[in-house]
């Protein structure tokens, strides 16, 4: 126990090898204590060293061979490897020993999260929650989720919930601050990230929160120095990374986005989200454009359905006007999943080619998924504004037919008008 506390506290402290000589004691007196085998495979020990220390008790107890695989999905966690993780995590939660663990369904929650993956994200958090109704561990990565896709109700109720089970703990604090920060009220969710660090100064998810925030608001180098303590936290988490080289973009520091964004491809393999990410910074000088779109192109046919290039690659097709193209990798993207911005993009589009009736529908769409979405509703307000040359002379024809019916036009346009008001109010009210 001694050992176990020395060895957390020096991992807080930064002193490393101090911590991993600690947990090694800590196996060495009982090799089945997992929360020291984690300890090690976070602090970079190689996990073939950590297997070998828990070998002999493995081949001595019944029923202990999931253990070694445990330990090679918790040592690609910390190594970055992702896919190769959440593949024997899978494999590991098939075993009718692991089946339904509360532990290993959060972790495959995670690394679906870390992935890219939001969709399986949301879908494991959501097993566990109900597997057990007290969780908060990992809470605040699934109200963040929750959060970008709009779901600000279920986001609300999440909030209430873990507050009710315990207001110790940052998650609560985390995920009210989500709601605040995808209702713009970002004062609030400044407030509410620096609680939750006061509780857990180690709370990624808070200094994700609170750097956010703090860029919105336009204090970019304080925004920062929060991210910059995310990634010494978290250096595999590349919404770490996002997060910084957003505020470089922001305060026009290409040069500074540029070089992060290479490191993390260095660093984390020549992914869909490492391309991704470089190709965003790419996108911001003339001079790398096409780079850009070769680096998209590469995602893209690692991960088809990956929104986040998607989206940068319709950004890039919408500069160079291939409004035809960029309609059919929406359709194409949105043929297996269904999400609000690829719905809008493609809403855009359609107007570009003056197809606005599905124009219309794509907004729709758009804001059923997510009713806050305001560049949604801008582009419906747009279209109702600016009538398309069909309705205009289909207008004359009436007047040229009906003189004495120009009265009766304007209430029925008076009348339309005041139904788009009160959408527009109930849209705002949301």
């Amino acid at each position: 126990m001694i050992n176990m506390m020395l060895a957390n506290l020096y991992k807080k402290a930064g002193q490393e090898r101090s911590s991993v000589t600690s947990y090694k004691e800590v196996l060495r007196q009982c090799p089945l204590a997992l929360d020291a085998i984690l300890g090690l495979l976070s602090l970079s020990v190689k996990g073939a060293e950590v297997a070998s220390m828990t070998i002999n008790i493995i081949q001595s107890i019944p029923n202990l061979d999931w253990l070694s695989v445990w330990i090679k999905a918790y040592a690609f966690v910390h190594t970055g490897d992702n896919t190769r993780a959440i593949n024997t995590i899978c494999s590991l939660e098939k075993k009718s020993l692991l089946r339904d663990n509360v532990d290993l369904l959060g972790s495959l929650a995670d690394l679906y999260f870390r992935a890219g993956d939001n969709k399986n994200s949301i879908l494991k958090f959501e097993q566990a929650q109900m597997l057990d109704p007290y969780l908060i561990k990992g809470m605040d990565v699934y109200g963040y989720l929750l959060a970008r896709e709009g779901r600000l109700e279920d986001v609300e109720n999440l909030g209430c919930r873990l507050f009710n089970i315990s207001d110790q703990h940052a998650e609560p604090w985390v995920v009210s601050g989500c709601h605040s920060f995808y209702s713009k009220r970002y004062s609030r969710a400044l407030y509410l990230g620096a609680k939750a660090i006061q509780l857990n100064s180690n709370s990624v998810q808070a200094l994700l929160l609170k750097g956010a925030a703090l860029r919105n608001m336009g204090r970019v180098q304080e925004a920062i120095i929060h991210f910059r303590e995310a990634i010494r936290l978290a250096p595999c988490r590349l919404d770490c990374y996002e997060g910084l080289i957003e505020c470089y973009l922001a305060s026009n520091s290409i040069r500074e986005a540029m070089v992060m964004a290479n490191n993390v491809y260095k660093t984390l393999g020549a992914n869909a989200q490492t391309l991704t990410l470089l190709a965003t910074v790419c996108l911001e000088d003339p001079v790398t454009q096409e780079k850009a779109k070769t680096l998209l192109d590469k995602a893209l046919t690692q991960r088809p359905d990956y929104i986040k290039a998607v989206v940068k690659k319709a950004e890039l097709l919408s500069r160079e006007q291939k409004y035809e193209d960029g309609i059919a990798l929406l359709r194409n993207a949105l043929a297996n999943q269904s999400d609000c911005v690829l719905h809008r993009i493609l809403g855009d589009f359609l107007v570009a080619v003056n197809e606005y009736q599905e124009a219309m529908d794509q907004y729709s769409i758009a804001l059923s998924l997510d009713p806050n979405d305001q560049k949604s509703l801008e582009g419906m307000q747009k279209m109702e504004k600016e009538e398309s040359p069909t309705d205009a002379t289909q207008e004359e024809d009436v007047d040229d037919m009906e003189g004495s019916g120009e009265e009766g036009d304007l209430e029925g346009s008076d009348s339309e008008a005041a139904q788009w008001a009160d959408q527009e109010q109930w849209f705002g009210m949301q």
